[in-house]
């Protein structure tokens, strides 16, 4: 006679009540059913007994230079480390993006993103064999390689974090999909440095997203371009802010461009003959929603045919370029903000101001690309990036450690470009060294809270900074 199980039985049997994957309870699959028959959606109830793979310390989403600052960094505190990489290598936008530069390091006076960004700097100067100011992307992959490998963490690529699961405020474990088949992962802290705050969303954390209106800054499909003559250039270029742009105004008279994007960053020296570019806008993409970024990736190529033209035909030493490479991943600047304890606010950003949480300080100006093209959006850019919003040499801004923390969590820590900031602060902090600050930071009060069993809340701040300056961070109010 066949028998008919409960779903309270089968959960038993199949090992999940157990706490091998949904340990504990069934809320979300009752609100996932709930919510798609509210929609007249259809829906699947997915569950899986999958092994947990990794037992550790701390757990780190995200690859990029705020996850392994917090990798390394977790290491050289002691704690057992796994982290998760979606992509084929570490580095972010810097490396697979092919973002061309590291946004400055100094206030001018202050080396700020000291410790690991030190580090990742001091070891690229050796390890880059092409010239110019352009970022040697595959010299910097092989950086961070080198020190996650050294640090001893363990990690993986072609791992992409696919659910968190909670229990009072504290998440129990995470799950991953990866070529090997599902996983789980059980750690006493987690580190968020997926860029665009999945672990904390996964596990409840609220978030903000753009400005008032939902709107987010554009993406770039950042490039590598051959056969530039570089001395020609340097003889011809004009001054100003963005002397790639020169001729814009007559190509788009001429009919160069489907878009009239005032904003041109430009063409970066990579070697002898060749160059990185961080040209062209992806407009209203969402770095969240895989059918925005597939239409901004499909758009992003075309329009750099365009871009092809107009270096061809308008500005000299250039007229032989052509496009080698573009990036694997889209260049995006502003998906989701997570709400921590504290929201650091372009307030804090003019006051300069300091902390007694204070983990790190940076001092980049505020830098949001225009939302729209025009010449109006991109000279209010202009205004606030050269003039209204930049420091002088020796200033800076303090991160309060409670900007790691998001609120209603107890054992997730936040890094990198999702950080609690208002839209206007984050236009600084997003970029690779505001990343290697807070990675640092949040890496070792992870850390700190898993050897010692406690809330990432309740850190001994002074503890945090004493350590965080052995590491080679810069807090000088601390």
């Amino acid at each position: 006679m066949n028998r008919r199980w409960s779903r309270r039985e089968w959960l038993k049997a199949s090992g999940l009540a157990a706490g091998v994957l949904a340990a504990g309870s069934t809320a979300p699959l009752d609100d996932a059913r709930a919510a798609g028959e509210a929609r007249g959606n259809a829906h699947v109830v997915f569950q899986r007994a999958i092994p947990v793979r990794h037992e550790v310390d701390v757990f780190v989403a995200g690859g990029g230079p705020a996850g392994t600052a917090a990798a390394v960094s977790a290491r050289t505190l002691g704690a057992s480390v796994f982290l998760a990489e979606a992509h084929t290598c570490f580095g972010g936008m810097g490396t697979a993006a092919r973002v061309p530069l590291f946004m400055p390091v100094s206030d001018g006076v202050h080396f700020l993103p000291g410790g690991f960004g030190a580090r990742v700097i001091e070891r690229l100067k050796w390890e880059s064999s092409l010239r110019g100011p352009a970022n040697d992307v595959e010299a910097l992959k092989r950086v961070y390689d080198a020190l996650m490998t050294e640090s001893g963490a363990a990690f993986t690529f072609y791992t992409t974090l696919i659910g968190a699961e909670t229990r009072s405020g504290r998440v129990t474990h995470v799950v991953c999909a990866a070529p090997g088949g599902l996983f789980a992962v059980r750690a006493k802290a987690y580190v968020d440095a997926t860029g665009n705050g999945d672990l904390a969303v996964l596990s409840g954390a609220k978030f903000e997203k753009g400005d008032d209106q939902g709107r987010l800054m554009p993406g770039t499909l950042c490039s590598v371009w051959s056969d530039i003559d570089w001395p020609t250039w340097y003889a011809h270029q004009p001054k100003g802010p963005q002397p790639d742009g020169c001729m814009l105004e007559k190509a788009f008279a001429d009919g160069v461009f489907t878009v009239q994007d005032e904003h041109l960053t430009g063409m970066y020296r990579l070697g002898e003959r060749l160059g990185a570019g961080n040209i062209g806008h992806t407009f209203d993409v969402d770095g969240t929603d895989e059918v925005s970024l597939t239409k901004a990736l499909v758009g992003g190529r075309k329009a750099l045919m365009e871009y092809q033209r107009y270096y061809r035909q308008y500005l000299q030493g250039f007229e032989k370029m052509n496009l080698v490479a573009t990036g694997s991943l889209l260049g995006v600047r502003e998906t989701r903000r997570i709400v921590g304890d504290y929201v650091l606010t372009l307030d804090d950003y003019k006051r300069r101001a300091t902390f007694p949480d204070e983990i790190g300080r940076y001092a980049y100006p505020i830098d949001n690309h225009p939302l729209r093209p025009g010449k109006d959006s991109y000279a209010q850019h202009r205004r606030e990036f050269d003039e209204a919003l930049r420091y002088k040499k020796g200033e800076s801004y303090g991160i309060p450690y409670r900007s790691l923390i998001p609120r209603g969590l107890d054992n997730v820590l936040v890094a990198g470009r999702c950080v609690s900031a208002d839209r206007m602060v984050h236009g600084s902090i997003r970029v690779m060294p505001g990343c290697f600050i807070t990675g640092q930071a949040a890496g070792s009060a992870a850390a700190l809270a898993a050897e010692r069993g406690s809330s990432t809340r309740d850190v001994d701040i002074k503890d945090l900074q004493r350590r965080l300056k052995q590491l080679g961070g810069y807090l000088p109010n601390a």
